[in-house]
């Protein structure tokens, strides 16, 4: 997990306008948490923008960097726990790890910017040049851990003992995985079950553990990498009001359900209970979707399964990106117009059964199945 705390503070003051009170004290954040800076932030920028027309995809707050930094500097990376400062030496050692990481994110950031000379790097450029920033950032993001103080282990452990459910969510698409995406259109994150699973294992976890996949009723992508069923035509039809083409991912892409896709991302998941499906109301708008069923090859061949690879293997992973590239759709005859019809499809490409469906934003618009 990485931690935004500038972020988490200004969701919890746009929650208080809106009349939830007390956020930040009902949150429990781990103390070991790395945490991402406005160096990060700017690092990430920065390199996106050195990409050009290759783009990676970034949402610009600098997850994927905290973590590629962390791992080639271990001794810079600042942990939740950090920011719980009690005096002045602990305060001196938090900056000089801050100041640490802004060099050294200045030095490798620096000879990628040769090419580029506009007004937005200049201003990241700007942020990792600045060396009083560390000091203003790190009083803004104590102030979160005054608020949530850092936990320990051994409260997480007594906390996911306690009777009753503990939901995990996944922070990511399984096709934004690490291991199992389309390099390197991928997160730094995985979401897959097995994750889950290792995250558990230090706090002895004996209840039974399910697994739900959720999917939606067409695909969609948020900025650059592969994505066979694409279609703009879609873009008006359905709107997405809280997934705009501003900011650093680009633009909300949407395309037809994929049954290649679909069986691909399930079979990454690993051991899933059940499927939970969303957006099953857009059937509503008069809309008709078209069903992939295979990919048609240079030459003419149907491609109708991925193949997957063994976990690390980024090569592999890049050669799918390639593929993805170089194929084009191919549409069953007949298009989609309802909900039943997109199920039937859908149990065409694995046996795993429906347990919850969503047609709609409220909690009154989901009906479950179990």
């Amino acid at each position: 997990m990485v931690v935004h705390p500038t972020a988490l503070l200004v969701e919890a003051e746009v929650l208080g306008k809106a009349g939830v009170t007390g956020a930040l004290s009902r949150m429990v954040i781990d103390r070991r948490c790395r945490v991402t800076t406005p160096f990060h932030q700017a690092a990430g920028r920065l390199r996106e923008m050195a990409r050009a027309g290759e783009a990676h995809g970034t949402c610009g707050v600098g997850v994927g960097e905290t973590v590629r930094h962390g791992l080639e500097y271990p001794g810079q990376v600042i942990r939740f726990g950090d920011l719980a400062i009690r005096g002045k030496s602990e305060s001196t050692h938090c900056l000089e790890r801050l100041d640490a990481t802004r060099r050294t994110l200045l030095n490798e950031c620096v000879p990628s910017l040769s090419d580029i000379d506009s007004p937005a790097a200049r201003a990241e450029l700007d942020c990792l040049s600045d060396p009083t920033l560390a000091e203003r950032w790190l009083g803004q993001a104590s102030a979160l851990a005054r608020q949530c103080p850092p936990a320990s282990g051994d409260l997480i452990h007594d906390l996911l003992h306690q009777p009753g459910c503990v939901l995990f969510e996944g922070a990511q698409g399984v096709l934004l995985d690490e291991w199992r995406g389309f390099h390197p259109h991928t997160s730094w994150g995985s979401t897959t079950c097995d994750a889950v699973e290792r995250a558990l294992e230090p706090y002895e976890i004996a209840s039974p553990i399910e697994h739900y996949g959720v999917l939606r009723t067409y695909q969609t992508r948020h900025g650059a990498g592969p994505f066979p069923t694409e279609d703009p035509a879609l873009d008006p039809l359905l709107p997405e009001p809280h997934n705009g083409d501003g900011g650093w991912q680009g633009r909300f892409r949407r395309g037809h359900p994929d049954a290649v896709l679909l069986d691909y991302a399930i079979l990454a998941c690993g051991n899933l209970t059940g499927l939970c499906v969303g957006h099953l109301d857009v059937f509503g708008r008069d809309l008709e979707l078209k069903w992939c069923d295979g990919y048609e090859r240079a030459g003419g061949s149907i491609l109708r399964h991925l193949p997957h690879g063994q976990r690390g293997d980024l090569e592999h992973q890049m050669r799918l990106t390639r593929l993805l590239s170089e194929i084009q759709p191919r549409y069953a005859e007949c298009p989609i117009r309802s909900d039943a019809e997109f199920l039937e499809r859908l149990s065409g490409v694995t046996a795993l059964p429906v347990v919850m469906m969503s047609y709609g934003p409220a909690h009154t618009c989901q009906r479950s199945l179990i």
